[in-house]
């Protein structure tokens, strides 16, 4: 389907990728931990949401 040479590069783009990722995450964690404070219960409440309608439709659905 993909020859070898694109395997190789989307394999270096994927790697060069997630390094600049890493880095800029890194350079604005001081940032994030300012602006987002109270952003994990967010996360919490939304996983949270998420499986109780799971749970309630698998019990609804006999």
């Amino acid at each position: 389907m993909f020859s070898q040479n694109q395997l190789i590069f989307a394999i270096c783009f994927f790697i060069a990728f997630v390094i600049f990722m890493i880095f800029s995450y890194r350079k604005d964690i001081p940032i994030h931990k300012k602006n987002y404070k109270g952003s994990f219960w967010i996360l919490v409440f939304f996983v949270g949401f998420i499986l109780f309608l799971f749970i309630l439709k698998t019990y609804l659905n006999f």
